[in-house]
Order: structure tokens, then sequence, then C-alpha cells
């Protein structure tokens, strides 16, 4: 029996540049592509030093990581999926386990409570697997749900990763759209507190 291919990303700016992390298997996650990750921490630069941030779908933690690379102070990491959670400690303890916090657990349950927890403003990241993977209808609404009732007071900005297809709200509850970008079949809105 062949065994399962390892895949990897790295981290592409930062203190821990170039460092390798592990991709969780494919029919566990999806990775976000590079070009987005790279366009997304261009657009805020310096802003993540000292910041919170809050990956909400952990995955590998490629983009809590990459910030905590780029001088984020504190990570959060939410992922339910056992394996792809297993992968996402392996790379958080290769990092910097100091100031990354991992719960396994369904986001839509965890969220609300850590959210609460957390001192001060984060960035909030939201990458949800996309809707049409089995048993993944309607994720977008339990995600729009869940930053409606997010408080104002902790929130920098609030970055959602979706199929580019989907049309986001302008406004979610008290966040309204500040910006949209494309990037082939992955798309970023980001919104920031009215």
């Amino acid at each position: 029996m062949a065994s399962e291919k390892v895949l990897f990303t790295q981290i592409s700016g930062g203190k821990y540049k170039g460092k390798k992390l592990a991709l969780p298997s494919l029919e566990t996650t999806r990775s976000t592509k590079s070009i987005l990750k790279d366009s997304f921490f261009d657009s805020i630069q310096f802003d993540i030093i000292d910041k919170n941030f809050v990956e909400v779908f952990g995955g590998s933690g490629s983009m809590g990581l990459e910030a905590l690379s780029r001088g984020a102070k504190e990570v959060y990491f939410i992922e339910r999926d056992p394996k792809a959670y297993s992968v996402l400690k392996k790379n958080a303890a290769s990092i910097n386990p100091q100031h990354t916090h991992l719960t396994l657990g369904d986001s839509f349950e965890v969220y609300p409570t850590l959210i609460t927890q957390i001192e001060n403003e984060s960035y909030l990241y939201f990458d949800p697997p996309f809707d049409i993977r089995d048993g993944m209808a309607g994720i977008y609404d339990k995600v729009i749900a869940l930053i409606e009732n997010t408080p104002k007071e902790k929130v920098i900005m609030i970055v959602i990763e979706h199929m580019t297809k989907m049309d986001m709200p302008e406004k979610i509850g008290l966040f309204k759209k500040k910006k949209f970008k494309k990037f082939g079949r992955s798309a970023l809105s980001y919104y920031i507190v009215e």
C-alpha cells in the first residue's frame, strides 16, 4: 500500500519566512492559495503587528501562522476535523507554541464563546469549506449569522474567503463591506465596523 503523499505550503513573509507547513489531506480541507494569502497580508501590511488574529476554520493554520510570522501577538484557531487538527497542532508547535491557541471543535459552537474571551480587538478570518462540498450547503448563511452576532468592540477587520461566484452582502450586522478581491475561483470580502 502506497503511503499518502504529504503536501506542504510555506510561510511567505516575516520572522518565519520559508518555514514549511504540512497540509491536511485535500479530502479534509482546502488550502488557501498563496496569491490570495500574499494579497491579504500585503493589504494589511504592518497593521497586524501586536494584534490578535483568529482563524475560525483552522485547517493547516497557514493564515494564522503567517499572521504570527508577520508580527501578530496572539493567534487563535478552531478546527473540527481531528486529522486536520493534528496537522495544525504540529504546524503551530513548529512555529511558536507560546502564542498559538488551538481548539478542537465545531467553529459554529466554539467561536461565540471564544470571541468574548479574547482580550482586545482581532482580525477575524473566516474560510469555511466551500458549499459545493458534501454536507456544506447553507454554510455561508451560518457564517453570516456568526458574524452578525460578533461584538463590534472585538473587531479590527473581518475577512471571508469564499467562492468568487458567491455574492456576499454589503452589510452584515454592524459591519460593512470595505473591499472585494477575486483570485480565480476564490475571493476575499473585507468587512469593517460601520
